[in-house]
């Protein structure tokens, strides 16, 4: 298939063989159609319509950190990997000068520097108090409760990005390069032994049912992480097969769905019966980040939290409307329930949640690793964002304890963790959405 070409796929097109992914989902009591009508009709548009707000948009990334782990850091030399990023006048100056915290007691602490805010001397005139009241938030931010390694977004080569004009889409990035960052993740932390190979490895002809005996014998916490990290792959994919470039001329770049590739990675009989197995995945990580954001709506319910850009009127719209995103969230007849993880022996227990917590952050680290720029982005983005969602599940009882009206020194997010967790559901939530879309599309091929 020649690049910027969606490819002939008539042949195969009239009978895409998605397989079963409807019904019930392994580990969980909900099933697809429950979601696709929830997500599809009711969340999906107020998700989308939240994450063109402008705290929302814009995201603080270190996107030349180098790969901790191989010492090949190539970059993508393709155009579209490229990520543009933010002027300093274009992000408001409530987000660039207070990118600690954004709630009123934080805004408080860091008073006195208002104007020198507006002027853009960012943080350079805090006063003790409020550089002591920030390094406490940094020390919580890096404990043990966090699942991610996150940039440091005090760095230098941190930059700003607006999230709406670096969309995730097909850059042309892969190959080895990619093969060996999504190597690294499934084979190296993923609990798997090494002796186990994974379906359609190379070489490898028992359509995966070594892998599946493997899997189906784990405890459920390590069936779980598979899943997560398949359905983030999954959801990836999608995302990718939906904003393909079909057209590259000198006039114009024309991107949208391509059924063909969408099929190499989907279709049940092209790829032996994985295909279905992935997008099942896909509503696995759905029905865990969706479950995240109907337990932390009382955080954002606080009086005192603000969603805060320095334009009043309107941080008070967001907030309200995140708001209506999370307790919609909350309606959901048929949550994840979170208490079948981590629920056996205490010792037991601690010791694979922290194995758990390990891993994901490793996988944090390979991010660090993609030659793509674009898709390191994005690639950050989302598992933050999947991190966070797990930071919040495992602080149930501390979010529960927080009082309305006093700051929570127990359970704190960062601006970064809350649109990174955001903007990551919003992305699983839309290649729900697509995978709809790319029904349709099959459905109606001559």
């Amino acid at each position: 298939m020649s690049k910027g070409s969606a490819g002939p796929f008539e042949e195969y097109a009239q009978a895409c063989h998605l397989g079963q992914v409807t019904g019930s989902l392994d580990d969980c009591t909900c099933d697809v159609e429950t979601i696709d009508a929830f997500n599809n009709y009711k969340l999906f548009p107020r998700l989308n319509e939240l994450l063109e707000s402008e705290y929302f948009k814009y995201y603080k990334v270190n996107l030349k950190k180098p790969c901790p782990f191989w010492t090949d850091n190539s970059h993508c030399g393709i155009r579209d990997c490229a990520v543009k990023p933010c002027e300093s006048d274009e992000v408001p100056d409530g987000i660039r000068s207070a990118s600690h915290k954004y709630s009123e007691e934080a805004h408080n602490l860091a008073g006195e520097c208002e104007e020198a805010q507006r002027l853009g001397a960012v943080n350079r005139s805090l006063s003790e108090e409020a550089q002591k009241a920030m390094l406490q938030w940094t020390q919580h931010d890096d404990s043990s409760d966090s699942f991610c390694e996150a940039d440091d977004i005090q760095s230098p080569d941190a930059e700003y990005v607006d999230l709406l004009l670096n969309p995730e889409r097909y850059t042309g990035y892969k190959g080895p390069d990619a093969w060996q960052i999504w190597n690294s993740i499934y084979e190296e932390n993923c609990f798997k032994p090494h002796t186990v190979k994974r379906p359609l490895a190379s070489g490898r002809d028992d359509e995966g049912h070594a892998f599946y005996k493997w899997l189906k014998g784990v405890c459920v916490e390590k069936r779980a992480f598979y899943k997560l990290i398949s359905g983030l792959h999954s959801s990836i994919n999608i995302h990718l097969s939906a904003r393909y470039l079909l057209q590259d001329t000198w006039a114009e770049k024309k991107w949208g769905h391509n059924v063909t590739e969408f099929q190499q990675r989907f279709d049940e009989i092209l790829t032996r019966g994985e295909g279905p197995r992935r997008l099942k995945n896909l509503y696995f990580i759905y029905l865990i980040e969706l479950r995240a954001l109907s337990k932390v709506l009382p955080y954002f319910e606080r009086p005192g939290f603000q969603l805060f850009t320095g334009n009043q009127v309107r941080d008070a719209e967001t907030k309200a409307l995140l708001l209506q995103v999370l307790r919609l969230t909350k309606s959901f007849p048929l949550h994840f329930d979170e208490n079948s993880l981590f629920a056996g022996n205490a010792r037991e227990a601690a010791k694979l949640k922290e194995e758990f917590r390990f891993h994901f952050r490793n996988i944090s680290r390979i991010m660090d690793c993609v030659g793509c720029f674009k898709c390191r982005l994005w690639g950050k983005l989302q598992t933050q964002g999947l991190g966070t969602a797990l930071k919040i599940l495992f602080s149930e009882k501390l979010i529960e304890k927080m009082s309305e009206s006093s700051p929570s020194q127990a359970f704190q997010l960062t601006r970064q963790e809350i649109v990174a967790l955001m903007n990551a559901f919003g992305r699983i939530s839309t290649s729900v959405r697509e995978l709809e879309n790319f029904k349709t599309l099959l459905r109606t091929v001559p």
